[in-house]
């Protein structure tokens, strides 16, 4: 199986109450590979394109305005399994105990977090967010233990 990538964003409530080691750990933990990380405050434009399907729904307008209020930690992962079906689940009213959400979460509107829900998603969003050459070129083929 070909390595897929995946894109995780922290959101700001999660930088602001220091999540992100605990939510980088919980994937790794899981065999996923950081391949790019940046810490960033994203303006309203970034956001709109990020969210641009979910311009339709009511919460929108508060969503795209309020975001950028914090740094967001966003990453790149390439685990040798899905990346995507791995981990992603639907944001559930009430998120089961053990998942990110149902650990860190406040409430449905501060999940804490964002994943990409299909491989053409993470694609675009990678590209949104990412330059390529801020991604590492890293294949499981090319992964070598540093101390043996």
């Amino acid at each position: 199986m070909a390595d897929e990538q995946t894109f995780i964003a922290i959101k700001p409530d999660g930088v602001q109450r220091g999540l992100v080691g605990p939510i980088i750990s919980r994937f790794e933990n899981r065999g996923f590979k950081l391949v790019a990380l940046k810490l960033t405050s994203p303006g309203q434009e970034l956001l709109e394109k990020h969210y641009a399907d979910l311009a339709t729904k009511p919460f929108f307008k508060g969503l795209v305005s309020s975001a950028p209020s914090a740094p967001w930690s966003g990453r790149v992962r390439t685990p040798s399994r899905p990346a995507v079906s791995s981990w992603v689940l639907p944001t559930p009213l009430t998120p089961p105990p053990g998942t990110i959400r149902g650990d860190y979460a406040i409430e449905v509107g501060r999940n804490v977090c964002h994943g990409s829900d299909s491989v053409e998603n993470a694609k675009k969003e990678i590209a949104l967010w990412f330059t390529p050459s801020e991604v590492l070129k890293w294949t499981s083929a090319q992964a070598k233990w540093v101390y043996e």
